[in-house]
Formats: structure tokens, C-alpha cells, sequence
């Protein structure tokens, strides 16, 4: 059975991957890294961001022994990846 969005569109499977990578947008939304699709404006919420990166933390302490080699190097990119640049929205924000 095919997955469609509300507007008719074909949804993309869901895998492990798919997951993290849909988390590590809502990641970037919230850094203010990418703009929100509804108002087209960057909104950064630190707090929001923090969060989101909390729970791909989790997520990769409680799959660690469950992930193949090309997920476990995914996640490790992908939060390494968002925890740089929630260190520099973070030092921006203190400086303003």
C-alpha cells in the first residue's frame, strides 16, 4: 500500500533513514538553517533545535547494536553534523 500526503502526493517509504533524516530537517527548521515551508521565513528556536538533537541522540543510543555500518555512519554524520552548527546558532545568539 502506497503512502500519499494529504494533497495526493506519494509519501517516500518509511525506513530507519528516512526517519532520521526527517528529524535531522526539523533540526534545521528550527536552527533557522533552512526556511519554514508554511511562511517561507527562517525561525530559529534554539530550544526546539536542542530538543530534536536530543532525540536522534537517543535514538542512537538505544539502536546502536541494531544499525548496519551505512545507518550507524549516517546518524554519527548527522549529528555531528547539527551539533556544530547548534554550538555556532548558539554563540550567535549570545552575542546579540
Amino acid at each position: 500500500m502506497e503512502n500519499r500526503s494529504q494533497d495526493g502526493n506519494a509519501m517516500p517509504e518509511v525506513t530507519f533513514s528516512t526517519f532520521i533524516l526527517s528529524l535531522a530537517s526539523s533540526a534545521l527548521l528550527h536552527l533557522g538553517e533552512v526556511p519554514n515551508p508554511e511562511t517561507g521565513q527562517k525561525q530559529p528556536n534554539l530550544p526546539l533545535a536542542r530538543h530534536t538533537i536530543d532525540v536522534l541522540e537517543m535514538l542512537r543510543s538505544k539502536t546502536e547494536k541494531g544499525l548496519d555500518a551505512q545507518e550507524r555512519a549516517m546518524l554519527e554524520s548527522i549529528l555531528y553534523e547539527l551539533r556544530m552548527k547548534f554550538v555556532m546558532h548558539s554563540e550567535q545568539a549570545s552575542t546579540q
